[in-house]
């Protein structure tokens, strides 16, 4: 996505560690008519009306999924990060690690929003290694419901995350696949 590629090149950041910094537009402070675009994207490459669900992971992917989820006329549903009070009932639950903060969560859904009859989208803003798409993907097979592709904002084609999700044959779209990025220089350099 042309647009999304130069917003990066443009307002992204490179840091130390291979973090990208794009909290300006994309996962701090929200670019709305960015979003749109985004979401009209995602819709134009994840075509199918079998789609119910949309599935994401708090905090950076929600704003996204959204927007996206306008497109395609459907409830989103986001992994909590904690458990609350307010969950009730079943869960489906698994730990992820994240690549920016160096940690584990565990990530919970309430059973009563993902069900065996769920054909499931799940959208985030970074694919690095793949361990949140992994972790949710783990908690859409626990629930029994379909999964009908991923949609991610930015992977970092460099890292290993896309690769092991194309290979266990699971339809991946990137909106923009950055190849190196350069913490000297700025540089980033994108995927044709």
């Amino acid at each position: 996505m042309k647009l999304l590629e130069e917003r990066i090149r443009r307002d992204g950041r490179v840091k130390a560690g291979n973090v990208l910094k794009v909290d300006s537009f994309l996962n701090h402070q929200l670019d709305i008519a960015l979003y749109n675009e985004i979401g009209k994207e995602f819709r134009r490459l994840f075509p199918s009306d079998r789609i119910t669900k949309i599935l994401t992971i708090e905090a950076s992917g929600i704003g996204i999924a959204c927007i996206a989820a306008q497109y395609f006329q459907v409830p989103v549903v986001f992994a909590k990060k904690s458990r609350s009070i307010n969950l009730d009932g079943g869960v489906y639950t698994t730990g992820v690690r994240s690549f920016t903060h160096n940690r584990i969560y565990d990530i919970i859904v309430s059973a009563k929003f993902l069900s065996k009859d769920d054909h499931v989208l799940i959208i985030d803003d970074f694919l690095a290694n793949g361990c949140a798409v992994s972790g949710l993907i783990e908690l859409v097979k626990s629930a029994g419901a379909g999964i009908e592709g991923v949609g991610i904002v930015i992977e970092k084609g460099f890292q290993e995350g896309g690769r092991r999700l194309r290979e266990q044959g699971i339809h991946v779209e990137s909106l923009a696949v950055v190849d190196a990025m350069n913490a000297a220089t700025g540089e980033i350099t994108f995927r044709r």
